[in-house]
């Protein structure tokens, strides 16, 4: 059995050297020639000069925080004839107008301050949602802002502050709810 390993051994050896002999032979590169192609790529383009560009219009002022209220400005009155057309819908309809002594006014950037009611804050905002929900049922304009953990339920916003405190009146009667009014924004 020892014999036929070395045999075998041998007969390996003897083509190996074989093929290192024959390989470079067959191999040898003779047969590939190196063709050289035009080249279709064109020259690169000059770079276009920097324009720089001034901006022209000044920026917006910052209206992160609500400008102060304006004196209020006196409206022209009405002619006569727009009056007696409102006093009669108003007879014929049954219309209840209540005028109170503030004017809606304007800021110093020209938009009208609005107020709105804070009647609570809560963590649980299902409490909050069920708050919104009665007083939406009782016809008033709600909403929710959630600040940080807290939800809060406001009512409003409204351009006279006489009629909400009127409505503060209104609803600490009917829910026990004693909110204070705040400047309404829109964040």
């Amino acid at each position: 059995m020892q014999q036929k390993i070395k045999y075998r051994l041998v007969g390996l050896a003897v083509i190996l050297a074989s093929a290192a002999v024959v390989f470079p032979i067959f191999f040898d590169g003779a047969g590939y020639k190196e063709r050289h192609l035009a080249s279709e790529i064109p020259e690169a383009p000059e770079r276009p000069e920097i324009v720089r560009i001034q901006p022209k219009s000044t920026p917006l002022p910052d209206t992160s925080i609500a400008a102060e209220p304006m004196e209020p400005v006196e409206l022209p009155k009405p002619p006569e004839k727009v009056k007696k057309t409102i006093e009669k819908i108003v007879k014929k309809n049954d219309v209840k107008i209540e005028i109170h002594d503030d004017q809606p006014v304007l800021d110093q950037q020209g938009v009208p301050v609005a107020w709105t009611l804070q009647l609570a804050s809560f963590k649980d905002e299902a409490n909050a949602k069920s708050l919104r929900k009665q007083l939406i049922t009782e016809g008033h304009k709600v909403f929710t802002r959630k600040q940080g953990d807290l939800v809060k339920v406001y009512v409003g916003p409204e351009f006279q502050r006489t009629r909400l405190e009127a409505l503060k009146l209104k609803l600490k009667t009917d829910f026990g709810l004693n909110g204070i009014i705040v400047r309404f924004t829109t964040q």
